[in-house]
């Protein structure tokens, strides 16, 4: 038993009162007084023939023994020490291990550059925006887009300054940064409230003045921001849209001492009055039919790409934390990316294996609460955490909001999940406000548990009262590209709407079935029908937009996704 610990460094031990008695101190207070700098003329007194604190089964627990089975292989130990093999195998499977963490924590940023490399690859600039005119079609590669909205993407560079983007009127968009993490809604979700909006867009280390008035500032952890806006069909007609939409939207740079700066702030020194910068209407790029690749790889050329993504971006835009495994690897700001072969070897098969643990994350999840029904295959990676994977969603009442306290835990797979299967992230997606925003419904599996097989007949009902305000849709995609599900369709979705597809019929009782299989079921109307391939594989995503409350109460279900005839 540990019966004394030393007083003070230095102390004239002469000058120490005799001691009868020492009272017990345990081995905490000693060490704390080891650390804080005391001395210890006599480190520790031990009663002779006291028995030890310290038992057999913790100095078991404590140690290490001379040979451990483990699944990277037999592991061999010297009192303690590794041997050159064992570390050789360890520092493998470290640098395996952050390998597969800067793929399934980050792939977020790595799509974002892929949008980026896939726009650049089709000519379209920062601050230009490729507009689909006639919807979005399945010759474009993009993460579970839909054909049903009036898509216009782009790119808004930041490195020179603030930069104003004006908005559409009845717009339904979000401003990313290129890690996809949220800056700002705008249009119906946004501060604009669907009426249009003047948004500032500032990036990091900005030190100017920015204006009192006449903005929605938003402020952006990287030089570029991504705009993702979607606007409804007029009378299902896109042209009207388009229209707007090009007469509306303007991109420019934001001219300090204009509207923004009263003149008694100017009285006060330190800024400039200025003239107000000229609205600047941007270069359209046409998207329908355009055949674009906005997908990242998932071999090691996805490391490379991650490379260019952390070269474009100032060093500290990414937590630390997230950044820790990516420097490991030797992606760091300002060097070059050059690993030797054994790191090449260990990269490429961590993304083999990431992007295996993101696919079943995204097509076959086992976490019950991602799932919005009781016994169902239709389920959502957002419903338990939000747009953020952290807390759930905000329950609506009478008086208001009320939100969840904070989760203090990041729900990772739910943030690979939807990132590996889906495009842009915002609040709009993942909140119980009945009018506004969009919900979705993912379906993976059929009724019985298998998944979808192309060459196969399936059919899901849709009760009467299909809880959607604006409309509703069903889109197939591919299990591999998970992009629109190129068939001679060439919009593979059924829905409300009659363009790009007649709309679907409901029955005599008001309920709506729709049937995939790859030719047209006898009796079943076009609009009812959405043609499958058989050799390929396919998921499915049910939309509604300004979802009302039947879906947030769960009153109204559809059917699991049934085989027909198999």
């Amino acid at each position: 038993m540990i019966r004394r610990c030393t007083g003070a460094r230095g102390r004239d031990r002469a000058a120490r009162p005799p001691v009868q008695k020492v009272a017990r101190i345990d081995l905490m207070t000693c060490l704390r007084k080891l650390v804080s700098g005391t001395a210890l003329a006599s480190a520790l007194l031990l009663s002779s023939g006291a028995a030890a604190d310290v038992t057999e089964a913790q100095l078991r627990s404590i140690s290490t023994p001379d040979s451990v089975q483990s699944r990277i292989g037999a592991l061999s130990f010297t009192d303690g020490a590794p041997s050159a093999e064992t570390a050789a195998a360890v520092y493998d499977h470290l640098d395996f291990t952050y390998a597969f963490r800067a793929f399934t924590d980050t792939f977020k940023g790595v799509s974002v550059r892929a949008v980026l490399e896939g726009f650049e690859a089709a000519g379209i600039k920062d601050n230009e925006i490729l507009l689909f005119s006639e919807l979005m079609d399945s010759s474009s590669l993009f993460l579970t887009a839909n054909a049903d909205t009036v898509y216009y993407l782009g790119f808004v560079d930041l490195s020179d300054g603030p930069m104003v983007v004006e908005t559409p009127p009845d717009a339904l968009g979000t401003f990313d940064d290129v890690w996809f993490r949220w800056v700002s809604d705008f249009g119906r979700p946004g501060p604009d409230r669907g009426e249009g909006g003047r948004y500032l867009l500032v990036g990091p280390g900005h030190e100017g003045f920015l204006p009192e008035s006449g903005f929605h500032v938003a402020h952006s952890q990287t030089s570029r921001v991504v705009l993702l806006g979607r606007s409804f069909l007029t009378g299902d007609d896109p042209a009207p849209t388009v229209r707007v939409i090009r007469e509306n939207l303007k991109i420019y740079p934001y001219a300090p001492g204009g509207v923004g700066l009263p003149i008694a702030r100017f009285l006060e020194g330190g800024v400039q009055l200025g003239r107000n910068a000229e609205p600047k209407t941007p270069v359209f790029h046409e998207g329908t039919g355009l055949s674009i690749n906005t997908i990242p790889p998932n071999d090691f050329s996805y490391f490379e790409m991650l490379d260019r993504l952390v070269q474009s971006e100032p060093a500290a835009v990414l937590d630390p934390e997230l950044m820790g495994p990516i420097a490991a690897i030797g992606i760091r700001k300002g060097h070059d990316f050059a690993p030797d072969a054994r790191m090449r070897k260990i990269l490429t098969e961590a993304v083999a294996v990431a992007n295996a643990t993101g696919r079943t994350l995204g097509f076959d999840p086992r976490d019950p609460d991602w799932f919005w029904y009781e016994n169902s295959q239709w389920w959502n990676p957002l419903f338990g955490g939000g747009y953020n994977f952290e807390t759930p969603l905000p329950e609506i009442t009478a008086e208001g909001a009320r939100p969840y306290p904070p989760s203090g835990y990041k729900q990772n797979d739910a943030r690979t999940s939807f990132f590996y299967n889906a495009t842009g992230i915002t609040p709009a997606m993942a909140m119980r406000l009945t009018g506004v925003g969009s919900q979705y419904l993912f379906a993976t599996k059929d009724a019985n548990g298998k998944f979808f097989d192309g060459a196969a007949t399936y059919k899901v009902t849709l009760p009467k009262g299909i809880p959607a305000a604006a409309f509703w849709s069903l889109t197939l995609y591919d299990n591999q590209t998970r992009s629109m599900l190129q068939t001679p369709q060439k919009y593979p979705r059924a829905g409300s709407q009659s363009y790009p597809s007649p709309a679907a019929e409901a029955d005599a009782e008001g309920a709506t079935t729709v049937w995939f299989s790859p030719e047209q079921p006898e009796g079943v109307a076009r609009g009812n029908w959405i043609q499958t391939d058989p050799k390929k594989g396919w998921v499915m995503l049910l939309r509604l937009y300004s979802p009302l409350a039947g879906f947030f109460d769960k009153s109204w279900r559809p059917s699991e996704v049934e085989p027909v005839g198999n």
